[in-house]
């Protein structure tokens, strides 16, 4: 894989997991709700006009780009796996900036994934 190919990739799956965050951290500022046919139009106004997840939703729209040129370089087979990087990455952002646990369990996990992301891309 070339450097331009793996830039994509690692880019693509960075994105993808700010805008998963973004969207995580919008919902915390916007706070439970329920969707109910009374309140459809304020909450869904009140989502889409949140600054994380109007941000959330252009990292996404750009990761898409960027991950199509990605796979118009590497073949799927090995691309689609890196996006489990992605595991790792809202885990500890999470943890540090959401404060959500990060439990051995968890990390263990994650762990067996990224070894598998890196047997995959050893292939």
């Amino acid at each position: 894989m070339s450097l331009v190919s793996f830039c994509l990739i690692i880019s693509g799956v960075v994105l993808n997991a700010i805008a998963q965050l973004l969207l995580k951290a919008g919902t915390n500022a916007v706070g439970h709700f329920e969707f109910q046919s009374q309140n459809l139009f304020p909450v869904g106004m009140q989502l889409a006009l949140q600054p994380y997840i109007l941000g959330g939703v252009a990292c996404y729209g750009v990761s898409l780009v960027i991950w199509i040129m990605a796979l118009s370089r590497v073949p799927v087979s090995i691309a689609y796996p890196m996006l489990s990087i992605g595991y790792l990455i809202n885990a500890l952002v999470a943890w540090h900036w959401l404060g959500e646990a990060l439990t051995t369990q968890k990390m263990l996990g994650i762990s067996f994934i990224i070894v598998g992301v890196v047997l995959i891309t050893k292939s």
